[in-house]
């Protein structure tokens, strides 16, 4: 969690009715294939953590603004899209932090949605973070913050107003 003089930032992980959805079939209809991930440090976006060498985890298709906009009754339109995330493949606690901001010690993209779903631009930002949402959310269209990461444009957690 990040906060200024007037607003508090909180990445959101993914819910946990939703996480159970995805367990079952992820966004693109498929059945998850769960593997023992040997390396670790995979981005899970369940508990917003590295995975750690052992755990079990899977790879699935996750729509995140067509799921905001279903919950909030946007239209995202043609920004409708789907992507790769990596989940626990089973239940997990979510995160240690729940005001923490991760994944943070990147470059990233911050990408801003107004509250009817359309894209109202993005930012690359790095080590000055929290000053980068505070900018997207000055301007009193934007509704929601993917954080997304720049090497494959993986959604990592959304912000939204706090």
């Amino acid at each position: 969690m990040t906060t200024t003089d007037t607003t508090t930032h909180i990445a959101r992980p993914i819910q946990p009715r939703v996480l159970k959805e995805l367990r079952t079939a992820d966004d693109a209809g498929r059945p998850p294939a769960p593997v023992t991930d040997e390396e670790g440090s995979a981005p899970l976006r369940c508990c917003l953590r590295r995975s750690e060498p052992g755990e079990r985890i899977a790879l699935v298709s996750y729509a995140p603004l067509r799921r905001w906009a279903a919950e909030t009754g946007a239209d995202p339109g043609a920004y409708d899209e789907q992507g790769p995330v990596f989940i626990h493949a089973a239940d997990c606690p979510g995160p240690a932090d729940p005001a923490a901001l991760p994944f943070t010690n990147a470059h990233r993209v911050l990408r801003r949605y107004s509250a009817d779903g359309r894209i109202l631009g993005g930012r690359l930002t790095d080590a000055d973070f929290p000053s980068a949402l505070t900018e997207a959310f000055a301007d009193p269209e934007v509704a929601v913050v993917h954080v997304r990461a720049v090497e494959y444009g993986c959604f990592l957690y959304e912000v939204r107003r706090g």
